[in-house]
């Protein structure tokens, strides 16, 4: 592990701290607010509470082990340094993250959408699988400390993804299409906010190949480990409530539970 300056080490502390105050935030809300949402739709809000719970959990542990990995240093010039303890900074945590939760975030999407239960079900298993299956064949390249090795791994990490896409954007089209009203506009919009989230990742992913040397330095790290704070705060956080928002959507558009919604709301 580099040694880091005050300010770098701040700055991936408080970036862990700010994730997990987010999934916590995210937690609370989706769960007060459950009631919102007719019973069909609910089962949506309860995954996505779940992937914030989890991801909470985790991210107090890189938080903790974060703190274990350095300890603060003043020079005889009053400089302060933050150096390896050599504790190694447990960066699976993360991962073991993904393998939970990005299963359940595109089923999530499928527990939203007014689909047969029997294919409901059989899609569910495939895009979760190809999610599960991303993320184990990125794992390799994670850790890996030569940069043909990395980028070996995200090519066959990115297979996958390519097929979830390929379900959201063409298998699931006609479905889209059927939805009505802000539902529908909300559904195609949450495919975007996917690519455009889940895309991120490769990027950060990259980060250490398109430093030239590989090596994992004090930018590297930082930039790695903001990168993959930031792309989890939009891919949980605001998907989580944009899966709410197209649950209350289509709630509210179903006139047999209108009333009892807006009682309950006053």
């Amino acid at each position: 592990m580099p040694s880091l300056s005050s300010g770098e080490f701040s700055l991936v502390y408080n970036a862990f701290s700010f994730t997990f105050a987010a999934m916590f935030a995210t937690f609370i809300f989706l769960v007060m607010s459950r009631n919102n949402i007719v019973p069909k739709y609910r089962g949506a809000i309860v995954l996505s509470a779940l992937v914030v719970a989890i991801a909470g959990y985790h991210y107090l542990r890189i938080f903790e082990s974060w703190q274990a990995a350095f300890v603060p240093t003043e020079s005889a010039e009053g400089v302060l340094t933050y150096v390896a303890t050599g504790a190694p900074f447990n960066d699976a945590y993360r991962y073991i993250d993904w393998l939970l939760t990005v299963p359940l975030l595109v089923a999530e999407l499928v527990a939203v959408m007014a689909l047969a239960p029997g294919k409901k079900g059989w899609l569910t298993f495939r895009l979760g699988l190809a999610a599960a299956l991303m993320v184990i064949l990125g794992y390799p390249g994670e850790i890996a400390t030569d940069t043909g090795t990395r980028a070996l791994w995200g090519f066959l990490s990115t297979i996958p993804f390519l097929y979830i896409l390929y379900e959201l954007f063409v298998g699931l089209a006609p479905a889209i299409r059927s939805e009505k009203g802000q539902a529908q506009v909300l559904l195609r919009n949450i495919r975007l906010l996917l690519l455009a989230t889940w895309g991120f990742y490769p990027i950060v992913y990259l980060i250490p190949i398109l430093s030239g040397s590989g090596a994992l330095t004090a930018g590297v790290l930082i930039a790695v480990q903001v990168g993959y704070c930031i792309a989890d705060v939009a891919a949980k956080c605001g998907y989580g409530l944009m899966i709410y928002a197209i649950a209350r959507a289509k709630s509210e558009s179903e006139p047999q539970v209108t009333a009892p919604l807006a009682a309950a709301a006053r």
